[in-house]
């Protein structure tokens, strides 16, 4: 098999923040220029839009298609070589088919496909998870990445039903959100002897060293999306097999995550932290996360402001 350089599946995916004006609206000139900035980082494999990082569940369905032709302007203008792959987010086969088509036709080369919301609550037979991304591959005729939620989760998938989807083929990646790491190489092992081909890349932007280390083709992260060099840096040394360099560089990744996440998965609690993070240091045009989340208490943006500088980041808001 090619190498991980050459594979269009594996390596570092930035997972992209969405910025707003004050009156919740699209700052369309501000993700032009936050995209800019990310097509021109070295070594990215593709930009995903709409995901939980970008707030895909408070944008509106017109919103969503938008945001992905914005990104796939800027990456063609950029003349980088980079995926743009679109969150899905659809409660029912068909609805999550018009998503795909919409995000395919605003310039997606790719989708990334989460379960529906309703099963977190109710669950779902094997049938009706193997049979949503089959629909899907075929009512919208576009690559997917599946992704898979958490085991504790009623809407995370088992390994034998990702092993059916792994027989769709326009399945080409599995984002691994288990955060199960007695399950991480095993279900690693087993997917690739069914199907080498297959990318799974970790989204555990809390566990990054110890899911790469163990097994894993690259990452898919919204820290890839705040800090792309250190992400590139810290996931290729992984994919290289060097232990000495990514140990090193977890030493600078260790500290700005637990000042974003807290010791968390990451959530809407912590990519907000992230964007407010990102527009203390000037590197993306607001601050603002769409309700109903409330804006962070002063005291937690001194907190991150204080935090960054401790880092010998600058901040300039």
């Amino acid at each position: 098999m090619r190498n991980w350089q050459e594979h269009p599946w594996m390596g570092v995916f930035a997972a992209t923040l969405c910025p707003f004006h004050e009156d919740e609206s699209l700052d369309e000139a501000g993700l032009r220029a936050y995209i800019r900035e990310l097509a021109a980082v070295p070594g990215l494999k593709g930009l995903v839009p709409n995901g939980h990082t970008g707030e895909i569940m408070s944008l509106r369905e017109k919103e969503r298609a938008e945001v992905t032709r914005i990104v796939a302007e800027e990456v063609k203008k950029s003349g980088a070589r980079l995926k743009g792959i679109s969150g899905v987010c659809g409660e029912g086969s068909l609805s999550a088919i018009d998503h795909a088509i919409a995000a395919k036709e605003a310039g997606a080369d790719a989708i990334l496909l989460m379960p529906p919301h309703h099963w977190l609550r109710f669950g779902r037979t094997s049938a009706e998870a193997v049979g949503f991304i089959a629909d899907v591959a075929e009512g919208a005729g576009i690559d997917i990445v599946i992704h898979q939620y958490p085991a504790w989760t009623k809407a995370g998938y088992a390994l034998n039903e990702m092993l059916e989807m792994a027989k769709i083929p326009r399945v080409k990646c599995i984002k691994m959100g288990t955060r199960d790491m007695a399950r991480w190489l095993w279900d690693y092992e087993q997917l690739k002897a069914a199907r080498p081909d297959l990318s799974i890349i970790t989204c555990h932007d809390e566990y990054l060293l110890p899911t790469l280390l163990e097994a894993g083709d690259g990452a898919l992260i919204g820290f890839a999306g705040f800090a792309p060099r250190l992400m590139i840096d810290l996931v290729h040394a992984c994919l290289n097999g060097d232990l000495a360099g990514a140990k090193k560089a977890q030493q600078t990744v260790a500290p700005l995550a637990r000042l974003i996440y807290n010791f968390g998965e990451p959530g809407c609690g912590a990519h907000q932290r992230m964007k407010v993070a990102k527009w203390l240091l000037g590197e993306i045009s607001s601050p603002v996360f769409r309700r109903p989340v409330r804006p962070l208490p002063e005291n937690e943006v001194q907190r991150l402001r204080d935090g960054l500088k401790a880092l010998g980041m600058k901040t300039v808001n």
